[in-house]
């Protein structure tokens, strides 16, 4: 591509990973997710019975003499992503027990900070034909920050509304790209023998980016990065060197409608939520004060005060003391705690006016 200022939003850069790197601007991107060699060809791959190969990469670019020159292409690699990496943007990394443990190591010598290790369990794995070992039921998934002491964006709220609003775990069970979602040539053949499956980069991508972020692939493959990025509304640029695999990604991403702004809107973290303190609310008359809060069950009445500070009984303080306070409670959210009562003695909660006024 050669040196330039501009980041190539959007587009598919046909060559070496690493020349093409190298001509991407410092600190440009937002997030990298990289899916690199797997190294099979220097361990010997999973065969059936018969010799032939079992779904696995039989491409001149996994094959690799010895461990050293695995090695020093992954730490060439790697130094580039860090170079183009923001401060506060993250690395996503897959593998298999060929080389993860390896990619793991170049990580952690190059400076990136380890935030997890994701598993991902396949839920409708290979078998293992020869029977000498467990079924390789899994890929690892490293991410990682640009340094310890990086301030990094993870959209803790989305994935918990996306884990049906559990914590999500480091455990992912997600299907292998299947059915229609797999790209096939005219013959009927997987165009890509590795391609993963969309509902595994959507949650990456949810998990760390922000609608208009870019994001990194330098081994695009059939494109399912670009593809889910175009869909959630971040831009992409994407590094393949096989003309044929960005020909096909090409296609498959011009077929791929994105979102609408709504429907890629994240939903906050408590971080990213202004602070508004319930004065504000005192003083643009939102509640007056000499009104009563009480909780969901009317157990306590307090009153509001001019300074926009709570009376209930011998209590008085913020709306987060006194709730503390009457429940006898070493803390209290009083937002999600008080409601107004209201002229027709109905409640409304409190955190229900902060949310008005922060989009007033």
């Amino acid at each position: 591509m050669g040196a330039g200022l501009d980041v190539p939003l959007d587009k598919i850069l046909v060559g070496d990973c690493i020349e093409e790197l190298r001509g991407l601007p410092p600190a440009s991107v937002h997030a990298i997710f990289a899916d690199p060699p797997y190294n099979l060809q220097l361990r010997g791959s999973l065969h059936r019975p018969d010799h032939s190969l079992v779904d696995a990469v039989d491409d001149d670019w996994d094959r690799f003499a010895d461990y050293a020159s695995y090695d020093a292409f992954t730490r060439e690699w790697l130094t580039e992503c860090r170079r183009v990496l923001r401060k506060d943007g993250t690395l996503w990394l897959i593998g298999s027990y060929h080389n993860v443990f390896r990619l793991g190591t170049a990580l952690q010598d190059l400076g990136f900070w380890i935030l997890n290790d994701i598993i991902w369990r396949k839920a409708n794995p290979m078998p293992n034909f020869r029977g000498r070992r467990f079924t390789n039921a899994h890929e690892t998934l490293i991410w990682a920050a640009r340094g310890q002491e990086a301030k990094y964006r993870f959209n803790y709220a989305a994935m918990k509304a996306l884990n049906d609003d559990l914590q999500m775990r480091s455990d992912w069970y997600i299907p292998l790209c299947t059915g229609g979602e797999r790209l096939r040539d005219e013959a009927g053949n997987k165009v890509h023998p590795t391609q993963k499956p969309e509902g595994l980069l959507h949650r990456v991508i949810l998990s760390c980016t922000q609608r208009g972020d870019v994001i990194l692939d330098p081994f695009l493959g059939s494109g399912t990065t670009a593809a889910v990025a175009k869909r959630l509304g971040r831009h992409y640029v994407g590094i393949e060197r096989d003309p044929t695999y960005a020909a096909a990604a090409e296609k498959r991403i011009l077929e791929t409608e994105p979102l609408t702004d709504e429907a890629v809107m994240a939903t906050p973290t408590r971080r990213e939520q202004p602070r508004i303190p319930f004065g504000n609310l005192v003083e643009r008359g939102l509640v007056a004060a000499g009104e009563a809060l009480t909780d969901r069950h009317r157990r306590w009445t307090a009153t509001v005060l001019a300074d926009g500070t709570l009376s209930c009984g011998t209590a008085r303080g913020s709306i987060h003391a006194v709730g503390a306070a009457v429940q006898e409670a070493p803390s209290c959210n009083g937002w999600t705690f008080w409601h107004l009562v209201q002229r027709d003695g109905s409640l409304k909660l409190l955190d229900i006016f902060r949310t008005e006024l922060a989009g007033s």
